[in-house]
């Protein structure tokens, strides 16, 4: 497979998980609108580089999980299911609930690398989001585990998440006025792409029949 189409997969994968907007994205966007874009740039730099070390464990996990098709087996069972009620949740139960504002910590003055590597290390929903996904991608013949594509595939997923915040930082009052980030949008959003991984999954289930 060409690296380049696995540098994109990558990029694509992290960007549908970075879409939502989260603790990452909105605190970058508040630290551009009161500090200017370049500390939101720099915060952003801190995030991607442990979103590189998160992914490049997850694929390290991915590579070790392919050896043991039973397990992988089970697992994408959990993960449909998982991913199927994450989706009701969103689509059905969560759009009724009242708006909620989003507030995030931004006061700190100290270095915004160290801030955003901070607050990403406290996230650790990339690694077993990209060590699914790597999997899933690897099972269609999409990637491979030699260590040219798992690096390849981790420079893109960095670089998709720092597109998106790049995104948040300079668009966010664009994003803002068609209610992205009202807590109704945001519901709709994680239920899709939930609702898509769940699609991917049991497709890939069915292919293993």
């Amino acid at each position: 497979m060409s690296i380049t189409v696995i540098f994109f997969l990558g990029l694509f994968v992290a960007l549908i998980g970075v879409i939502p907007p989260g603790l990452l994205n909105m605190t970058a966007a508040k630290i551009s609108l009161r500090e200017g874009p370049g500390r939101g740039i720099t915060f952003s730099s801190g995030v991607c580089l442990v979103v590189f070390i998160q992914t490049y464990i997850a694929a390290i996990f991915a590579r070790y999980l392919s050896n043991r098709p039973d397990v992988v087996e089970i697992l994408q069972r959990v993960a449909f299911v998982i991913f199927v009620l994450i989706t009701i949740y969103f689509l059905v139960i969560a759009r009724h609930q009242k708006e909620a504002k989003i507030e995030a910590d931004v006061k700190s003055k100290r270095s915004r690398f160290f801030h955003g590597m901070l607050l990403s290390a406290l996230n650790v929903f990339p690694i077993p989001y990209q060590a699914y996904m790597t999997i899933t991608l690897a099972s269609f013949g999409l990637m491979d585990f030699e260590r040219l594509s798992i690096v390849t595939y981790v420079t893109g997923a960095s670089m998709g998440t720092f597109v998106m915040l790049y995104v948040y930082i300079f668009f966010f009052d664009k994003i803002k006025e068609r209610k992205f980030t009202s807590q109704k949008g945001m519901n709709y959003i994680i239920g899709t792409i939930t609702g898509i991984v769940a699609l991917i999954t049991f497709i890939n289930i069915l292919k293993e029949l």
